[in-house]
């Protein structure tokens, strides 16, 4: 099983350090500590496990060293920075671990870009030796590249010459839309093998300094000295410890303190069902960091960021998630009104950010994404996006026989009109409304009010109203007809209708990553016997069917 939770003093490919206002994350890999047998992590090219480290020293930067402003990656290898996704690793993988694989490590390099816009840490890509493949694209998420001209330093996007697929964490569409460099410069640069050094690469604007080896480190030192006397950042704030969460491993689901997950691998369907707060929310800000990752809100979003994560890499065949939830609505509101009222604090600030980059995450999840709101639910401010952001919501109208409690209702908060942008731009009310936008105006006429069945569906925010009547056949019968239909048109249907409005760079990385993964990773070009993951590093070329489909 992956265990996507780690800290500094597990990491095996990655060194962190601090000096006040500045960090410095050097990629060290062990090359005989692959997550998987049967490869070597030559070169500082990395898998899974690389990725997990990194992701958590992002969020590790964010949370507990705040006064950082500037970090710095650098390699720890002599003549190379990263040779990128291990070749072994993918020629060897199941297509479900490449596509995830790659997923993940977007959404990390998403977060490193996250943390430059809205929590004031930038990052500097010191390169000296080769970056390339996935090893130029951490480059490229970074704010400013400095490569040492040496004769020997370079970057490459070699995937299409050396393994018949393309740069899968972003790399095209950097270079396009976030640095705007020509496409035939692009064109040509993809097709180089050897990558594109020196002179070249800065006027391409392949990178952003080129700087001879007998001054790199100073020319890297100054950069970082203004960024520092720049950033409008805070040096005095303290961070909060990250401590483990409480997870217990059986063999049908996990169980975390706010969390539990059940599947039902016979239905090929998990629950999730969220737990509102146990404890009435703090009232002030040093109470919030006293708390630390115990405080609520902190605590959930980051079970729920674990229980999606094992999911997706470790129950493949479980198609359907269902979400439900189980507590007070008020305190899940008094929370959200904390989160509001000390909105500019930096811990306060972290933690609505963390829960922006979950929510995304489930956004870009390939399953089918259910809420069931009933009786005794506490779908209310921030748990409500949850809801907002299944394929489907289907909510239990008036009383449950045999059931004292309440009947269901669901209550906005402000936080539901801005704070969890998707990865469009726009709030899951504006998309969900993009056709109606004088909807989201009514519904914003209603905040803080406990919402009833007919209440949220003359709202539009639920799919489907029933009695209790009705409710357990309903339910049922769209359950087991979601687990019938094909996985695969299931992913582009739901891929397809998630993401309505504007086309953002990270809504085209997404949309082009699902695109030639779930094709160009399965073409024996790439993957088949004589393919060229295949025969790479054998000597062997690879034999390609050259008809154009």
């Amino acid at each position: 099983m992956i265990v996507f939770e780690t800290d500094p003093s597990r990491y095996r490919h990655w060194r962190l350090t601090t000096d006040g206002a500045i960090a410095e994350l050097t990629l060290d890999v062990d090359e005989d500590a692959g997550l998987f047998e049967g490869y070597q992590l030559k070169q500082n090219s990395y898998d899974l496990g690389v990725d997990i480290e990194l992701a958590d020293a992002v969020q590790r930067l964010r949370f507990e060293h705040p006064a950082v402003k500037v970090v710095v990656l650098r390699s720890g290898k002599e003549r190379v920075f990263s040779a990128g996704a291990n070749i072994g690793m993918l020629a060897g993988a199941s297509h479900a671990h490449k596509v995830n694989f790659c997923k993940f490590t977007n959404e990390t390099r998403n977060a490193l870009e996250d943390a430059s816009r809205y929590s004031n840490q930038r990052y500097l890509a010191a390169v000296t030796g080769t970056a390339a493949g996935g090893g130029y694209e951490l480059v490229l998420a970074t704010d400013h590249i400095v490569l040492a001209d040496d004769g020997r330093s370079v970057v490459a996007l070699p995937e299409l010459p050396l393994l018949a697929v393309l740069p899968g964490t972003g790399g095209l569409t950097r270079l396009t839309d976030k640095r705007k460099i020509r496409r035939d410069r692009v064109d040509v640069f993809c097709g180089l093998e050897e990558g594109v050094r020196g002179a070249r690469a800065l006027e391409w604007h392949l990178i952003d300094e080129l700087v001879p080896s007998s001054r790199f480190d100073a020319a890297v030192r100054a950069k970082v000295q203004r960024w520092v006397d720049e950033s409008p950042a805070s040096s005095a704030a303290t961070g909060i410890r990250l401590t483990p969460m409480e997870r217990q491993v059986s063999g049908d689901g996990l169980r975390y303190t706010s969390l539990h997950l059940d599947i039902d691998r016979r239905a090929k369907l998990a629950t999730l069902r969220l737990m509102g707060p146990d404890i009435p929310a703090p009232e002030s800000a040093d109470e919030i960091v006293s708390a630390g990752a115990e405080f609520w809100s902190l605590r959930l979003a980051r079970e729920l960021d674990d229980a999606i994560l094992h999911l997706r890499l470790n129950e493949p065949d479980v198609g359907v998630l269902v979400f439900t939830s189980d507590g007070d609505p008020r305190s899940v509101l008094s929370y959200d009104r904390l989160l509001e009222r000390l909105a500019t604090h930096w811990l306060v600030r972290e933690i609505r950010l963390l829960w922006k980059r979950v929510l995304k995450r489930l956004d870009v999840t390939s399953r089918s994404l259910i809420a069931l709101v009933e009786p005794g639910n506490c779908f209310a401010g921030t748990l409500v996006e949850v809801v907002l952001a299944c394929d489907r919501a289907y909510m239990l109208s008036g009383p449950r026989d045999g059931d004292d409690r309440a009947p269901a209702t669901m209550t906005l908060s402000a936080l539901s009109f801005g704070a969890y942008p998707m990865g469009n731009g726009l709030t899951r009310l504006e998309t969900r409304f993009l056709g109606e936008p004088e909807q989201v105006q009514q519904v914003h006429d209603h905040v803080d009010m406990a919402l009833d069945g007919s209440f949220c569906e003359r709202l539009g925010l639920v799919t489907f109203v029933f009695d209790d009547i009705d409710w357990g056949d309903e339910v049922r019968i769209a359950l087991e007809e979601r687990a019938s239909f094909s996985p695969d048109g299931l992913t582009g249907l739901e891929a397809n209708l998630r993401f309505a409005g504007p086309e953002t760079l990270e809504t085209k990385i997404f949309g082009r990553l699902s695109a030639w993964q779930n094709w160009i990773f399965q073409r024996p070009n790439a993957v088949g016997e004589n393919g060229a993951l295949r025969r790479y590093g054998t000597g062997r070329q690879p034999m390609f069917d050259r008809e154009r489909v």
